[in-house]
């Protein structure tokens, strides 16, 4: 069992970016070496600190404040963060959206249009920085079906801020101790020999793992009511969540229809629409009334009953292959039941 004790940083802290005891040049320092944001200091003694090792494609970095501070930067560009408070905790609003993480736990942030962070004196945090690149991969590699038109129809993210499930915690954890463990000794920096650096066949395909990892594991706090019972400021169970709930039934909707045979399961569907599979099932109940496996088959019943009503030639049994009936009595069965007609009713009729 890994706990974040357990992780060996060492090669991370030989690579400090600066060190600092000043708010205006703690604020100056990680403006440049990270983003441009706004610092509000709060209770106890600035001891800032960053060290940071490259990876191919994102980075790994160890980051504290010894002082209380909120944060506030521009929503990210590119890229989302993994945070892991080492010591302390730290609370974060993402999109309106808060959650609190303590030590050992895992989240991701994705903001959209606003981010607020506010570090507790003495918190130190583990972030792996991730190009939403990297991200649109795992997607891709993970997609069952594989017929992606482009990077516009891989919604990776579908909500600004969550945390890794708690079981799956200490894989990320020993997926961390596997990726640090590859990183060559020394440190980063334009001086450094040639093969101290980061070399892509040993470090690409663990960032891919860790981006497929999360792609996986990822459960959205945005998509459902916060620990509780409350919900985020500004938020409701109505417009906003509706609107976003149909916006995801809409694009899973027409996956569904332009693959009118293809094998789905439950997990396809949900990474379709980008959402767990529990948040799926309250989705499509809330909103269609059924279960995500029952409005699929709703559809391709459809499909098949459209297929029925314009071609007066076409064969029964053609027709439910086609739309992923591979069971000819069972396809003839949900028929009646969906539409209070056998399929070959359907085809009389029409003649």
């Amino acid at each position: 069992m890994h706990s974040a004790a357990t992780l060996d940083l060492s090669k991370v802290y030989r690579s400090p970016v600066f060190r600092s005891r000043s708010s205006v040049e703690s604020h100056r320092e990680l403006s440049s070496a990270l983003s441009e944001h706004r610092l509000r200091w709060g209770s106890g003694e600035v001891a800032t600190s960053l060290y940071r090792r490259d990876l191919q494609l994102g980075s790994v970095m160890i980051l504290s404040y010894g002082a209380e501070v909120e944060v506030t930067p521009a929503p990210f560009e590119g890229f989302v963060l993994v945070q892991m408070p080492l010591r302390g905790t730290a609370e974060v609003e993402c999109d309106g959206t808060p959650i609190r993480i303590g030590y050992g736990e895992v989240a991701v942030l994705a903001p959209r249009r606003s981010v607020r962070l506010l570090w507790q004196p003495g918190c130190e945090q583990l972030i792996v920085k991730l190009p939403h690149e990297l991200l649109r991969r795992a997607a891709c590699r993970d997609c069952p079906l594989g017929h992606c038109t482009g990077a516009a129809a891989c919604t990776v993210w579908g909500s600004s801020v969550g945390k890794i499930a708690p079981a799956a915690a200490s894989q990320w954890l020993a997926l961390m101790q596997q990726l640090l463990a590859l990183l060559p000794a020394g440190h980063n920096g334009g001086a450094q020999p040639q093969h101290q650096q980061p070399h892509p066949p040993w470090l690409g395909p663990f960032e891919q793992t860790a981006a497929l990892f999360l792609h996986q594991h990822y459960e959205s706090s945005a998509d459902g009511p916060l620990p509780g019972g409350a919900r985020a400021p500004g938020s409701s169970a109505g417009s906003d969540r509706d609107t976003t709930a149909g916006m995801r039934l809409e694009r899973l909707e027409a996956f569904i229809r332009s693959r009118p045979f293809a094998p789905l399961s439950l997990v396809d569907l949900a990474r379709v629409a980008g959402v767990t599979t529990r948040t799926l099932n309250a989705i499509c109940h809330r909103n269609r009334g059924v279960s995500p496996m029952e409005l699929l088959r709703n559809l391709r019943l459809e499909g098949a009953r459209d297929r029925l009503l314009q071609d007066e030639d076409a064969s029964i049994t053609d027709v439910a292959l086609e739309h992923g009936f591979g069971h000819l009595g069972r396809f003839s069965a949900y028929y009646r039941e969906r539409f209070g007609e056998l399929p070959r009713q359907t085809g009389k009729r029409v003649r």
